[in-house]
This record gives C-alpha cells, sequence and structure tokens, in this order.
C-alpha cells in the first residue's frame, strides 16, 4: 500500500470516527468556510449551518412558511453593531437551514437605520416584520449625562412590511406602530418628543389576537442602555385584517409603567420574552444587570402583570442566574417550554474604561449558552412553570466568543435553534439525546450505563482502594500534522458517588489516584467547606469546587463530578441539583486549560472511608443523567 494510499485510508478513518464520537453527533456539519474541518462535537458552533448575511449579523429569527420554507430576518450590514448602513434584510431555505435563497432587503443599506426585525406569521400566510427604523435620520442622540451618541438604531419608529409571497419580496410602504407614551418616555432628555425602544422579543398569537413587545429605553448613559422596562403592543385585528391602514394596536399594560425589575433591583429590565400557558395566562422573562433574569405572569392577557420577581427553578425556589443577556423562553408542541440563558450571575461592577479596565461589563460570558426545560404546575395563583436542571447547549473554545439571540424552530418532531456572535449566524438541530434528557428529567429514576468503567462495591462492602480505570486522554500529539501540533480529543469523564461526611473539615481525601509526581485526580475537602476536584498532568492542575453550603455534615450526599473535554468546563451535581454558584460566586462551573493533557495517575485508586458507592465514566454525564443517577439512589 502507497504512503499516499496510507493516508487517505487513515483520513477517512479519523473522519469517520468524529462523526461517532458522542450523542447526536453524527447529524453535525460544518456551517462556516468552504472545506472547514467538522469540531467532533454537535454542540461545538461552528458545526452549525452558516446564515448569509454582509458582516454584521444579528437577531437570526424564522417562520415556517405556508410553502414549506423558513424565513429568516436579519439584521446586518458591513460595520459593526449600530454603524451607519444598518439595515434588514430576509432570505429562504428549503432545507431547513442548510442552504439559503438569496438576501431580499426590506430596507436598504443606503437608506436610515433598520435594525431588529421580528417575524409574524398570522393564519392566511402573510407574514410581518416589525423592526426599528430612523425614519427622521437623526445622526446622534443625548444621554442622560449630557454625552452625546452617534449611535442612532435604538430611536426613531417601530414600523412594519409585510410579504403576502412567502418573503419573495416585501410591501413598498412601511407602517408605523402608534405605541402609547409611558412615564419613562416622557421623562427621558427631549421629554417624550423622541423616544428609544428596540424588541427581540418574538410575537405571539394568543386565542384572536397577536401580542409583541418592546423594549422602551428611559436613559442612554453608561453601558449605552442604562434605563428600561418592557412593554407590549397587541391586536385583535391583524390575524385577519388585509388592509394595513386598518390594523389597530393596544399598548399593553395599563397605565404607564412597563415590567421593570423587582423592588431593589438595577435600572435595566429588556428583552422581554413571551410563552402562553394552557390556562391561557402569559409569562415573561427578560434580562436585568443584577445577575438574575426577571419575570412576571398575566391572567389577563397582558394588562395586569404579578409584581416582577426573580426568575426561580420552581415557584419560591432558588433562583436562576443569567448576565446581561438575551435569555429566551418558547412554547413546544409537546406542551412543555426549553429556555436558553448562561448560567452566571455577570453583574454590572464599576465603570468600563478603555479595554474594559476598570470594571467588568454584564454583557460578557455569553459562550456558552445553557438550555432548560420547563413544565406547567398548578399553583393557588394559577398556573405557573417549573425549570429542570440546564444542559450545556452550545459553545465556542473562544471564551470571549459571545453566542446570542437565539430562535427555536421545531418541524416534524426536530428542534433547532439559530444564533450569533455577531460576525456569523448559524443554524443548529439540537440532538434529540438532549431534548429527550432535558423533557424526561423530572421522571429519570435510571443509572446512566453509557462509558460506565467502574462501579463500586461490587460485591459487599465498599473496599479502602480498587484498581484505577483508564480514563481517556484529553489531548495529543497529532501525529497526522507537519508540526506534530495538539490534536484536542474533547474528551471527558465524571465521577458519580454517594458519601457522607462526619464534619466538613478541610484536608479530607475522599478519591486519590495520584502518582509520586503529584499527577492524577483527588477529590477533598477545602477550607471554605466544599468538596474540590484537583487534575494534575505533572505539567499544570486544575482545581474547581462545589459551592459553599451544598455539602453537610452528617447528611448523605449524590455528587457527580462531570468534566467536559469539549467546553473544557467543571461542573459539580450536588443532590441533582447543578451548582451556580449560589450568592457567593458568580459562576458555579469552572474552566479548565485546554492544554491539560491527562487525568491518569497510578493505577491504584485510594477510597475515603465516607464514600458508600462510587461510579465512575469514561465520558462526561449530562447534567440530565447526573440527576436520574440521584434519582435512583435515592
Amino acid at each position: 500500500m502507497s504512503a499516499r494510499l496510507i493516508s487517505t485510508v487513515l483520513a477517512v478513518a479519523v473522519m469517520v470516527g468524529c462523526l461517532l464520537l458522542g450523542d447526536g453527533i453524527q447529524g453535525a456539519q460544518p456551517g462556516g468556510a468552504a472545506g472547514a474541518s467538522v469540531v467532533p462535537d454537535s454542540r461545538h458552533i461552528s458545526n452549525g449551518w452558516e446564515i448569509p448575511s454582509v458582516g454584521y449579523a444579528d437577531q437570526p429569527y424564522v417562520v415556517q412558511t405556508d410553502d414549506g420554507a423558513w424565513l429568516c430576518v436579519l439584521t446586518t450590514g458591513v460595520g459593526v453593531e449600530g454603524a451607519s448602513g444598518q439595515h434588514i434584510v430576509s432570505m429562504r431555505s428549503t432545507d431547513r437551514g442548510r442552504t439559503w435563497e438569496p438576501m431580499v432587503p426590506i430596507e436598504p443599506a443606503d437608506g436610515p437605520e433598520a435594525s431588529y426585525a421580528v417575524l409574524l406569521k398570522v393564519p392566511y400566510g402573510r407574514v410581518y416584520a416589525f423592526y426599528n427604523h430612523n425614519t427622521d435620520n437623526h445622526r446622534q442622540v443625548k444621554s442622560e449625562d449630557g454625552a452625546v451618541f452617534t449611535r442612532v438604531d435604538v430611536q426613531g419608529y417601530y414600523v412594519f412590511k409585510f410579504s403576502d409571497d412567502h418573503g419573495r419580496s416585501w410591501s413598498d410602504q412601511r407602517y408605523q406602530v402608534p405605541i402609547r407614551e409611558f412615564q419613562c418616555d416622557r421623562e427621558n432628555v427631549y421629554g417624550g418628543q423622541r423616544r428609544f425602544f428596540w424588541n427581540v422579543g418574538r410575537p405571539l398569537i394568543l386565542d384572536d389576537a397577536a401580542i409583541m413587545v418592546i423594549h422602551k429605553i428611559g436613559a442612554l448613559g453608561a453601558g449605552f442602555l442604562a434605563e428600561s422596562e418592557g412593554a407590549f403592543f397587541k391586536s385583535r385585528n391583524i390575524l385577519t385584517e388585509r388592509d394595513p391602514t386598518k390594523i389597530e394596536f393596544q399598548t399593553l399594560p395599563d397605565g404607564d409603567i412597563g415590567l421593570r425589575t423587582p423592588h431593589g433591583g438595577g435600572r435595566v429590565a429588556e428583552e422581554q420574552s413571551l410563552v402562553k400557558l394552557s390556562d391561557g395566562s402569559l409569562y415573561c422573562v427578560y434580562r436585568t444587570i443584577d445577575g438574575w433574569p426577571a419575570s412576571a405572569y398575566s391572567r389577563d392577557g397582558g394588562h395586569t402583570w404579578t409584581e416582577p420577581a426573580y426568575k426561580t427553578y420552581t415557584p419560591g425556589g432558588r433562583r436562576v442566574k443569567n448576565p446581561r443577556a438575551a435569555n429566551f423562553a418558547w412554547n413546544c408542541s409537546n406542551g412543555m417550554f426549553l429556555y436558553w440563558f448562561h448560567n452566571h450571575g455577570g453583574r454590572w461592577i464599576g465603570e468600563l474604561g478603555a479595554g474594559g479596565r476598570g470594571g467588568r461589563s454584564p454583557y460578557d460570558d455569553r459562550n456558552p449558552a445553557w438550555l432548560m426545560a420547563g413544565r406547567e404546575v398548578d399553583t393557588p395563583e394559577g398556573k405557573r412553570i417549573e425549570w429542570s436542571q440546564p444542559e450545556i447547549l452550545l459553545y465556542d473554545d473562544d471564551p470571549y466568543i459571545r453566542m446570542s439571540y437565539p430562535d427555536l424552530i421545531e418541524q416534524d418532531g426536530n428542534f433547532y435553534v439559530t444564533e450569533t456572535q455577531k460576525e456569523i449566524a448559524r443554524v443548529h438541530e439540537i440532538p434529540k439525546t438532549i431534548l429527550d434528557d432535558l423533557f424526561g428529567q423530572w421522571e429519570n429514576q435510571s443509572v446512566a450505563r453509557s462509558g460506565l468503567v467502574l462501579e463500586l462495591p461490587a460485591n459487599g462492602s465498599m473496599p479502602e482502594e480498587a484498581a484505577m480505570p483508564d480514563l481517556p486522554r484529553l489531548n495529543v500529539r497529532d501525529t497526522r500534522r507537519m508540526d506534530h501540533g495538539v490534536r484536542d480529543l474533547r474528551a471527558g469523564f465524571s465521577l458519580d458517588l454517594w458519601l457522607e461526611l462526619d464534619s466538613v473539615d478541610a484536608g479530607q481525601t475522599i478519591l486519590d489516584s495520584r502518582d509520586a509526581t503529584g499527577a492524577g485526580l483527588l477529590v477533598g475537602t477545602t477550607d471554605t467547606g466544599t468538596l474540590a476536584i484537583t487534575m494534575n498532568d505533572g505539567r499544570q492542575q486544575a482545581v474547581w469546587d462545589s459551592d459553599p453550603g451544598a455539602i453537610r455534615a452528617g447528611q448523605l450526599h449524590h455528587v457527580c463530578i462531570i468534566v467536559d473535554g469539549g467546553p473544557k468546563i467543571i461542573t459539580f451535581v450536588v443532590d441533582g441539583v447543578l451548582c451556580d454558584g449560589h450568592d457567593q460566586r458568580q459562576f458555579g462551573w469552572g474552566r479548565f486549560s485546554p492544554t491539560l493533557r491527562t487525568p491518569i495517575g497510578c493505577s491504584t485508586l485510594r477510597i475515603g472511608p465516607v464514600v458508600r458507592s462510587l461510579r465512575i465514566y469514561d465520558r462526561a454525564l449530562r447534567t440530565s443523567e447526573a440527576v436520574g443517577n440521584f434519582q435512583a439512589g435515592r
């Protein structure tokens, strides 16, 4: 066999191996430039199918048209976000986002800024695009502190155009949506003569009406959008009225104050996202700068809302964490919900100077994106939503990359999500395993068996030592490359154990596979009363621990430590709850270095007397599997 033929066979074998690695990867295809390699993890954003743009790419939102196509609307431009020339385009796909027909401008690139469109398809097939339009072509706006911004894409008029041919063309005329003045409009620097707003929220059909979202801006200033609140506009005839001049709109909620943050929160309450419940109630979730998203319910179609509160996993339960980033909820055809967020408590700290020095931006850390499922529960106040523990949905290797502004498409039992990192927008098919796990998380009482390489005690009592199973290397030298550089295997492993500590004093060894050089794994207690895992490859080490207070003395706990070599993230799931940092720290999950080579130490695993049972997996469990292991053993 010739050297060239051997090389070809090896390349094919590697490609096949990549496609077979992990759950749901078989459907992953490169979505970027021609010839881009497939990353062997379906969660990596580069495996999505690219949505065309002319540079800047934002809010890739999709509706399914009556002729079977996907119609996507996108805010784009040759400059950065907010630059002159920003405009909206649409495009169609007949193969579920893999390829797209040529872009159709809804507004031209050489006109006033047109931005942040959302789509509404009415029952008879017409599609409306609602968006910001700088009709008066103002070239600057004042901030609350007297400064001047030349970014002018969040003021003007809220308008719409429509298409009666499934997005192939759009009405020549645009129509203005009359939106009632609120207190925040009257009190802006222009006394309400100019208003500031935008929208990222998907319109919703509620019985015989459509309800849409608007994010009113009370002031521009630090962070650009210094004060904001959510409002809605509702039309009871847009679903049937074909004359656009006769469409009627009503601004909600009643009164002149929209959805703000809970009492004591900051001035930012924006990017409201709506879903409807089976009893006709509305649920709204939105971003803040407080470290937690806010939410509210309406039982009367949006006229009045419950007092805003920070979003919780269960009614009255633990708060969900999210930075100043889009966090969207969607209805699913099975009667449940899906929710996109970023699972950490990023807050505005200080004022941002050059290069971000002097503060920390709450816009940061939108990578990875997490997904959780929701289901309805009955409460004395009416139906509400409780949420599952989350899974990592998408990530990029560069932690500074920020993915956001997703949309969800459900078709023929398959789910797809769009996202953008502001330069490239993509479509991703969500692996069925992730969805099945999330939707079924509450009922899962089975132990995960795939990848299980050690289960103790096998017979009798728990041993003090055991043969350490071979765990996968995290990366290797790539001898197929001329420079013999690194090949990221994106491998991982999981430690799943039940334990009972007499105390949470520091220095207790739970598991130890370290050799004489210190290479290997250590799980032990810390001086903050947590459990920590230390991974050492003889060159460097990584350490992460559980949330403070999660482990208590004298109690039997289930702990699952997941080392995920895709996004290079360590998570702790304690008693079926994914650690999120609680109130003590911004992150409950931690990153480890992509150059950490291996978790392998000595061939013997030493087991502390507090361990009641142990499972080791040669792969990263999903959060839902860790929850299932807990529920199977309690």
